[in-house]
C-alpha cells in the first residue's frame, strides 16, 4: 500500500504521458519509480521494523526471488528494443495475473 500511495503523483505522470504518447517519459517514469522503491523503500521498511521491534527481514521466499527475477527479465526485454506493441503489454499483463494468481494459492 505504502508504494502505491507514495508514488500517485509518479503514476498519474507515467500514464498522462503514455496517454499523449510520449513513451520515453511514461517508462522512465514508471522505471524509476520501481526502482525508488526497491532501493529505499523496502530497506527503510526493515530498518522501522528493527526500531519498532517487529519481524521485517529481507529473507524471501525463493518463488519471490523468482519472481522478483522474472520481472526485472521481462521489462528489460520489453525496454530494450525501445519500440512496443499490443504483445507486449499483454505478456507483461498476462505475467502479472499469473504471479498474482499462484501468489494467492501458495500457503505460509
Amino acid at each position: 500500500l505504502l508504494p502505491i500511495v507514495g508514488n500517485a503523483a509518479e503514476h498519474a505522470t507515467a500514464v498522462t504521458s503514455a496517454i499523449k504518447g510520449n513513451m520515453d517519459l511514461a517508462l522512465g517514469v514508471a522505471v524509476g519509480s520501481s526502482t525508488q522503491i526497491a532501493l529505499f523503500v523496502v530497506p527503510c521498511a526493515v530498518i522501522f521494523g528493527w526500531v519498532f521491534d517487529s519481524p521485517m527481514t529481507l529473507n524471501f521466499r525463493s518463488f519471490d526471488t523468482a519472481c522478483q527475477m522474472l520481472s526485472v527479465f521481462l521489462v528489460s526485454q520489453v525496454l530494450q528494443h525501445g519500440n512496443t506493441n499490443w504483445l507486449h503489454g499483454a505478456m507483461l499483463f498476462v505475467t502479472y495475473i499469473l504471479i498474482a494468481t499462484i501468489t494467492w494459492f501458495i500457503p505460509e
